[in-house]
Order: C-alpha cells, then structure tokens, then sequence
C-alpha cells in the first residue's frame, strides 16, 4: 500500500484499523511471578502478567514494573519502605497501581552562539486502574500521566539549547519548560488472551512506535538522534490517538497507529477541535520481530513506515518516511544496536540518519555505560539547501545509587553543527538525576 492511499484512507477505518500499539503487557494464563530479576528464580503462578515491551521503556505500566522489579541498586536499603508496601497493598486491593518521579536535567555547551547552559527538572505523577479482568489475558485499563515540566532562574530548558548552539537536534526533550501538562489519559484494552491490545485517548505516540531500549531520555541517551525516529521521524505532541498491536504468532508482531499533529498537551480539551476539525494526522505502520517475547527488544528487528499530513498553520509539507532498527543482545551484559532512518519532506529534523551503538551493564537492573555515533543529513524542506551533515558521538553512563536514585554524567561530541557558521564542533557535556517514588 503506498503513503498516498494511506493518507486517503478516511478517518474512521484508520481509527479502526490502524489504532493501538501493544504498549502494555501480555497476560499469559501460566506464567512466572518474580521477586527477582532472574526468571529461573521465580515461582509458577497462574494469570500472572509480564511486560509485554512492545512499548518503550515510559509507557505507564512498562515504567512501573521496571521501577519496582528490575532494578539493583549499587547500596540496597529499605528507604521509605511503609510507603512502598502501601502501594502494593492498594494494587491488590483496588487494581490501581501508581507512582512518580521527579527528575534534574544540566547541560552545557563548549560553544554556542546563544546561551551555552541550560537547566530544567520535571515531576511526573503516573498510573493505572484495572477495571476489568478475566483472569485470562483479558483485561480493561485506564493510564494516566500528568506532569510539570519548568526550567530553574534565567537558563533555557535542556530542549531548546541544541538550536541555541546551532545544531539541529534536541537535547533531553522532554526537559521543557511548559508547566503542567495531560501526558496519558486513556483505555487500554487487553484481547485474544492478551496478544492483542488497544489504546485509545491521550497518547504518547512515541511509547509504541520505533522502540528500542535505550530510547528513555530519563534512563538512556540523551540526544533525539538516539532515541523515537532516530531524528528522521515528526514525531507528534501527546494528545488524542489511537492504535492498535500484537503478535501474529510467537515472534511476529504489527503495529499501526494514528495521532493528532496539532495537538498540545498544556491545553488537551483543544485537541478535540484540532483532532476532528483540523484532521492532520500522524499515522503509522510497524513490522517486527522479537526472538522472545519476554525480551522484546534485547533481540529485535523492525521497519516503521509513516506517512503526516500536511500542517497548514506550521507550514510543514505533508512527508513519509521508513525507519528500520535492530537490536541484539551479546552474552548477559551487552546491547548492540544498528538504526537507520529517511524522511522525504513532513518537517523532520533529519532527512537521513545512521545510527549504531552499544550498552553494557554488569548487573542487569544495574549501573548502565551507553555509547553511540550519528550521523545525520538536514532535512532540506525543513531548513534549506546545502547545509553540512553532522556527526554525533554520545557516552552515557547511568549510576543506580539506590533503587529511588538514579544519576547519570553524559557528554557528546559534535561535528560540524549545520545551523552554526562559526564552529566546526563542540562539546556539550550533561548531567541527569531521577528520583523515583
């Protein structure tokens, strides 16, 4: 099927069609319930559920079971252990599983001729009620995500200081500066014994689209080259979508989904006019393949097409693109991974991208060294003609301190800055902490 007949197809077949990615989790009617991280520890229990990583790392019930099951901290403690087993006695009681983070983001750049320093922290409020379960697989939930995302005194969020120095390209993203926000509110529903799954509401389109593992900008890199769409991909604001995946047997998997362009988190009721009135839609198809699904995306291959309409108030042309990932996971320790992305038009950042990298972690949970090199084209219709390709080297290295506290030093290297005439390169050295709750 070609990007012209996706984008005619009407709304209401895409809305049926094409709609939720599995972003949740796999009931399975005989599975394992762990203490621990090492599955050969656990104990059989039946209509126990395990993630299902079809979804990124941030979606709701992906972030809560790895805060709480797949973490080893470098000292272990029962810090505020009344307030955990609260929690857990709220989920067995009412079905309704929360938590939260707050987090720090500083970065500063050798060069710049904007603000070379920025600096921004954020809160995050999530979780989920199970309304309804089978017992089997099936089962109905809401997700919800709020946040406050703001940036300290007189610096520039982490978001903005990539164009201050000149590149194209976004630092920590979510790091902004724009208050509070509706991130999730929607229903997820699990069917077919849990190997099909819907979401529809306010979707974050990048927790089930392009994922791989260390596409967190609050656990992995911090560079966007590195993370939803290698850079290549418009990847639309949070708001009112839908999408629809699952596994065609024990190893395939599709996914499609449908997301409003215009649509802006700090004001969601808006994104009701712009959804149905507006009509300029992100759409999007995913084909891959897991060696397990229970680690999804240690071994993984997929391609993501995507077609967005145009945006007439934005100026940004209607484009499509293909997006292709692999990832595979070396001995008990190491992730490799190769990306590879192309846009023609829709407003990317990048036209062509490639990416390839590896991390390394010697306890599983553990403390995580990330390394990873970019090289990227400037999409033309977005900035203009003849611009330099950039070269992007990123070294992470995430430091579990406590099961709540987690601090990560970060520098990247960058090579010819497109939009900067005076630099061939700089530095942009970085600094993370996350308190999970």
């Amino acid at each position: 099927m070609s990007f012209q007949h996706i984008k005619t197809l009407s709304t209401p077949i895409l809305m049926t069609i094409m709609l939720t990615a599995a972003p949740v989790g796999l009931s399975i009617a005989d599975t394992t319930k762990c203490e621990t991280t090492e599955l050969e520890n656990c104990e059989s229990t039946k209509d126990a559920v395990i993630p299902l990583p079809l979804a990124s790392p941030e979606q709701v019930e992906n972030r809560l079971h790895i805060d709480s099951n797949q973490v080893t901290p470098l000292f272990p403690g029962n810090f505020a252990r009344s307030y955990f087993d609260w929690k857990d006695r709220v989920k067995d009681k009412h079905g309704v599983d929360f938590g939260g983070d707050y987090s720090l983001g500083y970065l500063n750049a050798s060069d710049s001729p904007g603000a070379d320093d920025a600096f921004s922290g954020m809160y995050r409020f999530f979780g989920t009620w199970e309304a309804s379960s089978d017992g089997n697989g099936n089962s109905g939930a809401l997700i919800w995500k709020i946040e406050h995302r703001h940036a300290f005194g007189n610096n520039i969020p982490p978001k903005g200081l990539g164009f201050e120095t000149g590149y194209i390209g976004l630092f920590l993203p979510p790091f902004s500066d724009q208050g509070t926000r509706l991130t999730n509110m929607y229903w997820r529903q699990r069917m077919k014994q849990g190997n099909l799954v819907f979401v529809g509401g306010f979707v974050d389109a990048t927790d089930y689209l392009d994922v791989y593992m260390l596409s967190s900008p609050w656990t992995g890199f911090f560079n966007f080259a590195f993370s939803t769409g290698s850079a290549t991909l418009p990847v639309p604001n949070e708001g009112l979508g839908t999408a629809l995946g699952g596994y065609l047997n024990e190893n395939i998997y599709m996914i499609g989904g449908l997301a409003d362009l215009n649509s802006d988190p700090t004001d969601p009721f808006d994104s009701f006019d712009s959804f149905f009135n507006d009509r300029e839609y992100f759409k999007h198809f995913e084909i891959g393949w897991n060696a397990t699904r229970e680690t999804a995306f240690l071994n993984n291959v997929h391609l993501t097409l995507w077609h967005a309409d145009e945006m007439e108030a934005a100026g940004n042309p209607d484009g499509w693109g293909a997006n292709f990932s692999w990832s595979r996971a070396v001995s008990d320790h190491w992730t490799t991974f190769v990306r590879i992305g192309y846009a023609k038009d829709g407003g990317s950042l990048l036209e062509k991208s490639l990416v390839g990298g590896f991390s390394y972690q010697k306890v599983s949970g553990g403390n995580q060294l990330g390394v990873a090199y970019n090289y990227g084209v400037p999409n033309e219709s977005t900035w203009s003609r003849g611009l330099d390709d950039q070269q992007t080297l990123e070294v992470f290295y995430r430091i579990q301190l406590w099961k709540e506290i987690a601090v990560t030093p970060d520098i990247q290297y960058i090579r010819n800055p497109a939009l900067n005439p005076v630099d061939d390169s700089l530095w942009v050295y970085g600094l993370r902490v996350r308190l999970a709750f």
